[in-house]
């Protein structure tokens, strides 16, 4: 008992440690200021560098692969060592030697692709040698990249990327199944950072190509005033409504969410606002915190600029990112509508009404509705077949000439070159997670662990698709927790995709990409995880604002959220619902899945039209869980017991039974 508690005590510290962080702009401002001023010029000079490069290989000419993706990667690893150095953490001047050594060997290592980058172009991967002096390039790459994933993205996965180099030296003593052959040390160099496979794969190309562009224009974006108005748009729109404060989390974090693939950081900028809103109309701190965290963690699946994973999985799959952004609309419309009428049924409930303030506490929208161009304006080139960097390079300067027109928001060079700075920060802090999974991925595919999974679930399962299904959630859920999205997705996909697609292949018709069907399957999941227990920073940064229980609220969340464990399910029976199928069976499949979040909202709430036992709860859920396989019988059966339901609560309410709560 007195463990428990203490468990939650830390936790409850951890949610105001998060709560108490100021948000990345103070941050990166600060952070700024108080370099000494010989690493302002270094990064300022970096970040330059940077910006010219990548603008360079969009606008003129790309250079050889391995020189543009090396250096792109030298770049990140340069930015991470001089933004978070140990010496300045530990105030200990002495650790500059441990600073300067991973400096010098990034510097050792872009010197080598610089120089020998039409050598690799040439090379033949498992044929030619492996030299001594690659081998120490590959060591000085391999110790950069982990010492920078510890320092910028989480001490887990740094450990799941050692676990899985010791699988690739030791998994010859691993017995049945999992028992792989190993490799000698120069084929394990070659796979990790000469081949196509590992370090410099796909996911590093996608952080190269597309995201640095992305990630720089919600940076200036947000620092030229159009973040604020998302924002406030949320608040006004749902403010004369029931339940108004919750209803405004959803909206604003949604909107946020088209900006921003950070769960922790919508929480940090939206929860700020609309956390003490729910509090002060009613809403219980674990539920207000357990709102704004479900609605920031729904920003990753938002279109049309979703989470770094949706790109990496348009590149993976060979699909245009419009098309991605297309599958994702209906879901994420289920997943948004669900959290908004599961805090209208919860405010109907407890007699919540709304905040008579909000439009006092916030600024006009309407005059500020210019900065929102840059958004319609990044939709409609998208459609219009404009390439995604070209889209996202239009816009940015978009929002810089649109900054100048009030002096609050103009763009100086001083604030340029801020704002540039933090762009910069995010794509290093995107770069080394994709490069970091090109290790495990290398391992993977070199071991052949994806086609042993494959087979185990084939053994286990006897070709069940469910099963199948179910273990890569339990398996993305368990990666989510711990590992950022991105990271989550990519070692989710090369474990658990063969065994899905395969199984979907023999059971789908031609018609259907089986491959987006997985991809988006394993995407979803990897995002949840975020609001998952017993690791979900999302909640617990929530948690931290609200000043509520830590554990109590990530649980809330987790059920809050029902309705994201089980469309994944749905898309994968239905793929109508991500736009592979006619007409007709999307309308049919949305709405069942309509029909479906009604229910789980409901159920969730406790509430429709009447306050409901825990009978009818279950009821709700199990008529909602028929709606997840396309049979024709289930699906009659569900309408009909849905309608019986609501029309039966609807009856009981009217006559006084199941009276709400007052607040």
């Amino acid at each position: 008992m007195e463990k428990k508690k203490t468990s939650a005590g830390n936790l409850d510290e951890l949610a105001q440690k998060l709560a108490n962080e100021e948000d990345e702009d103070t941050k990166i401002a600060k952070m700024i200021r108080a370099m000494p001023k010989w690493r302002f010029i270094v990064l300022a000079a970096v970040a330059l560098f940077w910006l010219v490069f990548q603008l360079r290989i969009k606008l003129y000419k790309p250079f050889e692969p391995w020189f543009q993706l090396p250096l792109h990667l030298c770049l990140a690893l340069f930015v991470v060592f001089l933004m978070n150095p140990l010496a300045e953490k530990y105030k200990k001047t002495w650790l500059w030697i441990v600073d300067g050594a991973l400096l010098v060997m990034t510097g050792v290592i872009l010197h080598y692709f610089v120089t020998h980058a039409e050598y690799l172009n040439n090379r033949m991967y498992s044929v030619s040698p492996v030299t001594v002096h690659e081998m120490v390039v590959a060591v000085f790459l391999m110790i950069t990249i982990l010492e920078a994933v510890r320092r910028v993205v989480s001490v887990a996965l740094f450990g799941v990327i050692l676990f899985f180099m010791a699988y690739a030296w030791f998994g010859q003593f691993v017995p049945g199944v999992m028992h792989y052959q190993g490799i000698s040390f120069d084929r394990f160099c070659e796979t990790l950072m000469l081949g196509t496979n590992g370090i410099f794969g796909s996911p590093l190309g996608t952080s190269l190509n597309t995201l640095f562009y992305f990630l720089l224009f919600g940076s200036f974006f947000a620092n030229c005033g159009g973040g604020a108005v998302l924002i406030d748009a949320g608040l006004k729109l749902s403010n004369k409504t029931v339940g108004g404060p919750a209803k405004a989390a959803v909206l604003s974090s949604g909107l946020m969410g088209m900006i921003s693939g950070s769960a922790v950081a919508n929480v940090s900028s939206t929860g700020v606002f609309t956390i003490p809103l729910m509090k002060k109309t009613g809403y219980a701190p674990e539920e207000a915190g357990a709102i704004e965290s479900v609605a920031s963690t729904g920003g990753q699946i938002m279109p049309p600029i979703m989470g770094a994973g949706a790109f990496i999985m348009a590149e993976m799959i060979g699909l245009q990112y419009i098309r991605i952004a297309a599958s994702a609309v209906i879901p994420a419309i289920a997943y948004f509508g669900s959290a908004y009428i599961l805090v209208h049924l919860i405010a109907r409930k407890r007699k919540i009404g709304r905040v008579g303030n909000v439009a006092a506490e916030t600024n006009p929208v309407l005059p500020r509705i210019y900065r929102l161009f840059p958004i319609v304006l990044l939709v409609v080139l998208i459609i219009r077949g404009t390439s995604i960097p070209r889209s996202a390079l239009i816009c940015t300067v978009v929002s810089i000439g649109i900054s100048m027109i009030v002096k609050e928001t103009r763009m100086t060079p001083k604030k340029f070159l801020y704002t540039l700075m933090d762009g910069i920060r995010q794509a290093a802090n995107i770069a080394i997670p994709t490069a970091a999974c090109g290790i495990m991925i290398g391992i993977v595919v070199r071991s052949g662990i994806a086609v042993k999974i494959a087979k185990l679930i084939d053994k286990t399962g006897n070709n069940s698709l469910f099963l199948a299904l179910l273990i890569a959630a339990l398996g993305c859920i368990l990666l989510g927790m711990a590992l950022p999205t991105v990271a989550a997705y990519l070692i989710a996909n090369t474990l658990f995709i063969s065994a899905i697609t395969g199984l979907l292949n023999a059971q789908m018709p031609e018609t259907v990409n089986v491959a987006l069907v997985g991809n988006m399957f394993i995407f979803y999941f990897g995002v949840i995880a975020q609001i998952t227990p017993p690791v979900c920073l999302a909640s617990y940064t929530a948690a931290g604002i609200a000043g509520a229980n830590a554990w109590k609220t990530g649980w809330k969340a987790f059920t809050f959220a029902t309705v994201a464990f089980i469309a994944p399910f749905m898309f994968v029976y239905r793929p109508a619902l991500i736009l592979e199928g006619s007409k007709g069976d999307i309308f049919v499949s949305a709405a069942m899945l309509f029909l479906a979040t009604l229910c789980i909202a409901s159920a969730v709430a406790g509430y429709m039209f009447k306050n409901l036992n825990p009978f009818e709860r279950a009821a709700f859920l199990v008529v909602a869980l028929l709606f997840i396989l396309p049979i024709g019988m289930t699906d009659i059966i569900g309408i009909v017991a849905a309608v019986l339901l609501i029309a039966y609560c609807f009856i009981m309410g009217k006559a006084g039974k199941g009276k709400p709560q007052t607040a």
